[in-house]
């Protein structure tokens, strides 16, 4: 079997790039991945710019122990201060506002004492206190952020600062999702005899739409051949990528790679030596990727984590080195774990401890159907093929993206 680094090198050779190009609005662009660079259409600032409440002067005007000078006017944010300021006065002026014509400088407030029409400086200036000058932080033609940047909420921010409305990003990859099992049943219907509620479809639904994925269908199949082949044909004629979970091991209801097979889907690698999520099924039909992820509801986790993830930062633009095995080191404070034939993961709550560094501390886990521990955990410690861990050592683990919701 292929550990889980080779296995995610191989998917990631078969991952199509990017598709194509569109514009949306900045107020929808959060999460999606910029297409092209972003070029300030201005200077920022666009004008020699106040960053305090106070006096604006010429700094030559004052000697370097003070004096009084007379307050001409003032100059807020928008309402700039018209004409030149003489010699021998100020304008007051708030954050934010333009320097006047003649003005080099700004003096707080708290450090000027007000005497009617004048006021009076306890010290000299240099030029340029607390002004902030044109073109300091971007100027017009800068590259302001290069492409396949992945749009965070402050970058809207920015993008609206430099006429970056609307925004070319990538589009969405399409994905569908579908679970096996004749046990499962929609979460609002009480289970009978030998039956569950389904999650796995909206773990995976909601993990696709984090990283700015379209999710056109998700949902329960029976464990029928037929029931099989329609709901996945019709899912490989709408989507770009199908992922499904349940069904891929070797029992007599695994029907699922069969299935695949039959609708043209080239397998690729089926099974990981990984713990828990072993029997993964990934292949291609033309430039759709199938990912068959094993039903139980950590091994899905585990297997969008390891591989699945960083398929669809690709499809969008992303760097899949930043989404595939992000790894971490932290102090393992449980007992010691023997390794397997196979890299085991443990879910694990993560803190800092006394000396800045982080620690693990591992969290009762009962298996890959354990889902309630899985969603309490922060991270998955890595356990090595037959090394094992070591009470106090220092260890690798998988930052899970519950800690974005913390």
């Amino acid at each position: 079997m292929l550990t889980p680094s080779e296995a995610l090198a191989r998917v990631l050779a078969h991952i199509p790039q990017p598709g194509h190009v569109e514009a949306v609005p900045l107020a929808r662009a959060a999460g999606r991945t910029l297409a092209r660079a972003a070029i300030s259409d201005v200077d920022l600032p666009p004008f020699e710019k106040s960053m305090m409440d106070g006096f604006a002067l010429a700094a030559a005007s004052l000697p370097a122990a003070g004096g009084t000078l007379a307050v001409v006017g003032e100059a807020r944010a928008g309402a700039p201060f018209a004409g030149p300021v003489p010699p021998g006065a100020c304008v007051e002026i708030y954050t934010g506002a333009e320097l006047p014509v003649g003005c080099d400088a700004v003096e707080m407030v708290e450090e000027v004492q007000r005497l009617g029409a004048e006021a009076r400086f306890a010290r000299g200036l240099p030029r340029g206190q607390h002004v902030q000058h044109r073109a300091e932080l971007l100027a017009t033609g800068a590259p302001v952020y290069a492409p396949r940047r992945r749009l965070s909420p402050a970058d809207l921010s920015v993008l609206a600062t430099v006429g970056g409305d609307p925004v070319p990003v990538f589009a969405r990859p399409r994905v569908s999702i579908l679970t096996t099992g004749d046990e499962l049943v929609p979460p609002q219907e009480r289970p009978g005899p030998g039956q569950i509620r389904e999650g796995n479809t909206y773990f995976l639904a909601g993990a696709c739409e984090a990283l700015g994925c379209s999710v056109v269908r998700a949902g329960i199949v029976r464990d029928e051949p037929e029931a099989l082949l329609r709901a996945f044909g019709d899912a490989l004629e709408d989507s770009q990528v199908l992922i499904t979970t349940g069904g891929v091991s070797v029992g007599k209801y695994d029907l699922v790679g069969a299935a695949f097979e039959r609708l043209g889907v080239t397998p690729i690698l089926h099974k990981v030596a990984v713990k828990p999520g072993k029997p993964i099924w990934f292949g291609m039909r033309g430039k759709t990727p199938v990912f068959g992820l094993p039903g139980n509801p950590v091994s899905t986790l585990l297997g969008f984590e390891l591989f699945v993830r960083a398929a669809l930062a690709r499809m969008a633009g992303d760097d899949p080195q930043l989404e595939g095995e992000r790894i971490a080191q932290g102090r393992w404070l449980g007992r010691d774990v023997r390794g397997g034939d196979r890299q085991n993961n443990l879910p694990v709550r993560v803190r800092q401890g006394a000396d800045g560094g982080l620690e693990l501390e591992p969290l009762s886990f009962r298996g890959s159907a354990d889902i309630v521990s899985a969603a309490r955990a922060d991270g998955l410690a890595i356990v090595p093929v037959g090394a094992g861990l070591q009470a106090g050592a220092l260890v690798q683990f998988r930052p899970l993206a519950n800690l974005l919701w913390r």
